[in-house]
């Protein structure tokens, strides 16, 4: 069943990322790089980090763990929808009310002229994040019978639609053009919603969702509604946590980005080419294995089947470890091919080769200890520690950040993305102190995993030698 779901997501994963490349060269194509691409950038950038903040497990590590334990499970889904769907729908309104003032704020360098342009992209685009939290919903729902593939491939149809409408105004002019992708958005968010109805109307989740209005509605208040009432309760306490856990990564992204303002021309644009291919294996893997993981853990905790919990955490974590390990040798490996390849024309130098695939190298260092994070960290969310999960989010961003500051003195760039490799280590060492070091270990002894482990590695490394020596090198 794990192996099916860590397919299916990691499946889907991929799919959405190959669409999002397409869609980013129609964008340049169609937009170019100047004033209308960075008109829909800056209309785009609140919808995309809601998306990446709530939609990328925050959500799901509050709302699960609960969904299991409740009494009335419809009650509480409906509630929770509910308050949501009030809170961005008000929002959503007071932007077009006042975009304006609100594009200013996300663009202050912006004209005048240019801020009027905006607005109004900013605030259709602000619509999906009431879409997005529907989906979101839905799909935590459906992961609690462990079925993925809505949720999976959902992010596609975002990207798919968005190429349609790229494609339908290849010959308007820019404005248009950016009008027109910026409802291609709001139709991917339909579509996303569309197609997680199959699925919740098939087990019966449309059936459950009924009953949960008739049980807010019912008159014998007492019980029904106080049990109701205390799964939403913690619920948020749980969920302002796990969000704030879920976003250190965009945070320590945007630190990045500001110190590395003050390093040399180019040190930006060095850090987001590497952290862009850096993020393909870590969402494929990473998240696809902890998305899979969860409900079943989470399920036997509430069970208080601990090791059958850990028994699917040491599986998942020796098909994470065979992954990543095979990707950070082969990325460090081939990091100037990989970067020659993918950027290398134009403007990009062979000197930007050079500089990007050490940074690129820099960043796959920490690979491993972020992946395998993930996972043992959902035996805290699964526990309902998501303050505790915070907190080390929190220590270890800080670290990485004091660690930055040193590092970027003597490395520029390069020394960024190390910081930030340094602090993923950091992550994980806490990760599993509260975890427990007996279990960990008892995890990590499994001769038949280590020996395979091995051999992989090093088959990979005489491959990778004998490219680099009788094929092509850079």
């Amino acid at each position: 069943m794990f192996l099916k779901g860590f397919l299916t997501n990691s499946s889907g994963i991929l799919t959405s990322r190959i669409l999002g490349f397409f869609r980013d060269l129609l964008t340049a194509t169609t937009l170019g790089a100047g004033m209308y691409s960075d008109m829909f950038f800056v209309a785009f950038k609140l919808p995309n980090l809601f998306r990446r903040v709530f939609g990328e497990g925050a959500f799901n590590q509050a709302f699960l763990p609960n969904f299991f334990q409740a009494r009335f499970r419809g009650g509480f889904a409906l509630k929770i929808a509910g308050i949501f769907c009030a809170i961005l729908l008000i929002l959503s309104l007071f932007v077009c009310m006042f975009s304006e003032p609100i594009t200013k704020i996300l663009a202050f360098g912006f004209s005048q002229e240019l801020i009027e342009s905006t607005a109004p992209l900013v605030a259709i685009n602000f619509w999906y994040l009431l879409l997005i939290f529907i989906v979101t919903l839905f799909g935590a729902m459906l992961q609690y019978k462990r079925n993925f593939t809505a949720w999976a491939f959902s992010p596609a149809l975002l990207n798919l639609s968005m190429i349609i409408a790229l494609f339908l105004a290849h010959n308007s002019d820019s404005y248009t053009a950016v009008l027109m992708l910026s409802y291609g958005v709001l139709l991917g968010g339909i579509a996303q919603i569309l197609l997680h109805l199959i699925p919740l109307y098939r087990l019966g989740f449309l059936k459950l969702l009924y009953a949960g209005f008739k049980e807010l509605q019912s008159k014998h208040v007492t019980d029904r509604i106080k049990s109701i009432n205390g799964s939403v309760k913690v619920f948020f306490k749980q969920f302002f946590p796990a969000m704030f856990g879920s976003s250190t990564a965009q945070i320590a992204s945007f630190i990045d980005t500001l110190l590395a303002s003050f390093l040399v021309s180019g040190s930006i644009s060095y850090l987001y080419y590497a952290n862009r291919i850096f993020q393909l294996p870590l969402a494929v893997f990473a998240i696809a294995t902890s998305t899979a993981l969860f409900p079943l853990v989470a399920k036997y905790i509430k069970q208080s089947q601990e090791s059958n919990a850990l028994k699917a955490l040491s599986k998942s974590f020796w098909l994470l470890t065979i992954l990543l390990s095979i990707c950070t040798l082969g990325g460090i490996s081939l990091d100037k091919e990989i970067i020659w390849l993918l950027f290398e024309r134009g403007q990009f130098t062979r000197e930007d080769t050079l500089i990007c695939a050490s940074v690129f190298s820099a960043y796959l260092i920490g690979l491993l200890p972020f992946g395998v994070a993930k996972i043992f960290s959902l035996w805290l969310y699964s526990r309902g520690q998501q303050v505790l999960a915070a907190k080390i989010s929190a220590f270890s961003l800080c670290f990485g950040s004091a660690i930055s500051l040193i590092l970027m003195q003597y490395l520029g760039a390069v020394g960024l993305a190390l910081a930030g490799s340094i602090s993923g280590f950091i992550l994980l060492f806490l990760t599993l102190h509260f975890f427990g070091w007996k279990p960990f270990l008892r995890t990590l002894w499994n001769p038949k995993f280590i020996i395979l482990t091995f051999v992989l590695l090093l088959l990979e490394f005489l491959a990778l030698l004998g490219f680099k020596i009788y094929i092509f090198s850079l």
